[in-house]
């Protein structure tokens, strides 16, 4: 038998936005199979030990899904909404969030249910710290009861009940990494985050100021993409302890968004030379939400015990990479 042929196939449905980049990047040095599969074009790693099929697709189209994830041994779900330069601000009334974040999830449990293969696939699926809702406690923990506050949250908590219960019934191997927020430090693209860090990051290297909501006390929990993708990798890897459960993956390090925004000020400055930006107060924009006040901060105790990960890129390291990669990326276009 051909050893290729014999190798486990992972497919990484979403493989083209910023956590499938770096999951790529992580699984192209494996020995597998690797099926990427995205609605724009996938940068694929020089040199893989993988042997890999990029696949262009709308999944949203009747089958597409069925047939992105025929014969995988393990799926990677990271696929959701963009509704401008972010997902979590989706409309309560906009029918294709939900076909996205939801009936894709869906479309994936139909077609393992009607395939019935021999051995359940493994399927670990991307969700969010902000599904729990409004915490009492200073830090997540997993063991408050999920009140989501937002359409997208509410939608990401429905996708997750669709592969909890597809584990339970025995369909798949599932489990559900709800992710802190997101940053990248630029080792792929900084244009493939859309996320506030890179928006400020842009915002300083152009001199503007940096605009904070009311007085920017609010706090987040800031984890690199690079952290996020070896966190995958290891629920994929250890899916006999991962498997049938949510997990919170973060830092568990509280950051107020002021202090954010002057830690990007600062190290746009060193970069640059330039003096730091201002960073400002304003009122909330009309399109805000009420997660937008809320501390989302948690407690990744749990994963990092049972399968020993932990967050290894510290804050500043991250925005100092960055801004480097950033600087190089606007050399090369102006070149």
């Amino acid at each position: 038998m051909d050893s290729k042929a014999a190798a486990p196939l992972i497919t990484v449905l979403g493989a083209s936005g910023l956590v499938g980049t770096a999951i790529t990047r992580e699984l192209a040095q494996r020995p597998v199979r690797l099926r990427l599969v995205g609605r724009r074009p996938t940068t694929v790693p020089a040199n893989p030990r993988a042997e890999i099929d990029v696949r262009t697709a709308d999944l949203a189209v009747p089958g597409a899904v069925a047939e992105a994830i025929e014969g995988s041994d393990a799926v990677i779900h990271l696929v959701a909404h963009i509704s401008g330069e972010s997902t979590w601000r989706v409309s309560s009334n906009d029918p294709v969030a939900e076909r996205i974040n939801v009936g894709l999830v869906q479309d994936l449990v139909d077609a393992v249910r009607a395939r019935k293969p021999a051995r359940p696939p493994v399927v670990v699926l991307a969700g969010s710290m902000s599904q729990a809702g409004k915490s009492t406690k200073a830090r997540i923990d997993g063991s408050e009861p999920d009140q989501p506050l937002t359409t997208y949250d509410r939608q990401k908590l429905d996708a997750e009940q669709l592969i909890l219960g597809a584990t339970e019934e025995g369909l798949v191997r599932g489990t559900v990494l709800r992710l802190a927020t997101l940053y990248t430090q630029g080792s792929d693209s900084p244009s493939l985050d859309r996320g506030v860090v890179s928006a400020m990051m842009r915002r300083a290297f152009a001199g503007q100021p940096l605009t904070m909501w009311h007085d920017g006390s609010v706090t987040r929990d800031l984890i690199c993409v690079d952290d996020v993708a070896r966190a995958f990798l290891t629920a994929l890897d250890q899916i006999d302890v991962t498997a049938g459960r949510n997990w919170l993956v973060g830092t568990g390090e509280a950051v107020s968004i002021k202090s954010l925004f002057q830690m990007i000020s600062r190290t746009v400055a060193a970069h640059t030379g330039q003096e730091p930006v201002p960073v400002t107060s304003v009122p909330p924009a009309d399109h805000s939400m009420p997660t937008d006040q809320l501390d989302f901060v948690l407690d990744p105790s749990a994963f990092q015990d049972a399968t020993g990960w932990t967050a290894q890129v510290s804050i500043l390291d991250g925005l100092d990479s960055l801004a480097g990669a950033t600087l190089r990326q606007s050399a090369l276009s102006t070149a």
